[in-house]
């Protein structure tokens, strides 16, 4: 029992010492956001920048908006439509990461075989879509505020911090289901891990969903350079 012992204790010292900077990173996020409420210069969004592979903000006519309502034939946008393919898939790596976190957390009192494979597969499909949302689908800026570049920074801090830990995380999976069956400590590890995971991929979806919703990136291409790549 003392070397399973020692695994969690270690187990839970490394995850609370690779959070720590995280948390420090975040409260410095939020203190520049209220710098810049205080400095208005700062945060004031400007319009994104006319080039050849920019797809720019504009206001649409009565005409134009009343034609994308009421068009039948084009209430399921085609995956051309859409700015870029990012948004599309970086859903999946917030939800199969975080609810694999549960689960695992869960299985430590269960010792479910199928519950431990079951993850095994999440935290696989989670890696893969969070590494392709990160290196194969991520959009280039262009013409952003001061402001939306820290937090831009700190989403693509997170968005890095989530593919170590997903792959750390499936690497402890293929243990505990391969090598350690059966044992529960090295489920605890395991868990341990996906939860420092789902930890680190909220926070980058927190920070995407500021840069979408208050920062006004991307939006019909807001800022946006490219539409894949």
């Amino acid at each position: 029992m003392k070397p399973i012992i020692i695994v969690c204790l270690l187990s839970f010292l490394l995850l609370i010492l690779a959070l720590s900077p995280l948390k420090v990173m975040a409260h410095g996020g939020e203190k520049h956001q209220k710098k810049a409420k205080v400095t208005s210069t700062e945060n004031t969004k400007q319009e994104p920048k006319e080039t050849n592979d920019t797809i720019a903000l504009k206001d649409n006519t009565p005409a134009e908006h009343a034609e994308h309502v009421a068009n039948p034939e084009k209430v399921h946008a085609s995956f051309s439509d859409f700015p870029h393919i990012h948004p599309l898939i970086v859903h999946f790596p917030i939800m199969l990461l975080m609810i694999a976190a549960a689960m695992q957390f869960v299985n430590i009192l269960f010792q479910k075989k199928e519950l431990n494979w079951a993850v095994t597969i999440m935290v696989l499909v989670g890696f893969i879509t969070a590494y392709a949302s990160s290196h194969w689908s991520h959009p280039h800026t262009s013409g952003l505020s001061a402001h939306a570049k820290l937090v831009l920074e700190q989403h693509d801090k997170y968005a890095d911090y989530t593919i170590y830990l997903a792959g750390l995380g499936l690497l402890a999976q293929l243990l505990s289901v391969l090598v350690f069956p059966g044992k529960r400590w090295s489920i605890a590890v395991a868990a341990v891990i996906l939860i420092g995971a789902g930890y680190v991929v909220s926070m980058a979806g927190h920070y995407g969903a500021q840069l979408v919703h208050i920062e006004g990136v991307g939006p019909q291409g807001k800022y946006l350079e490219q539409h894949y790549h």
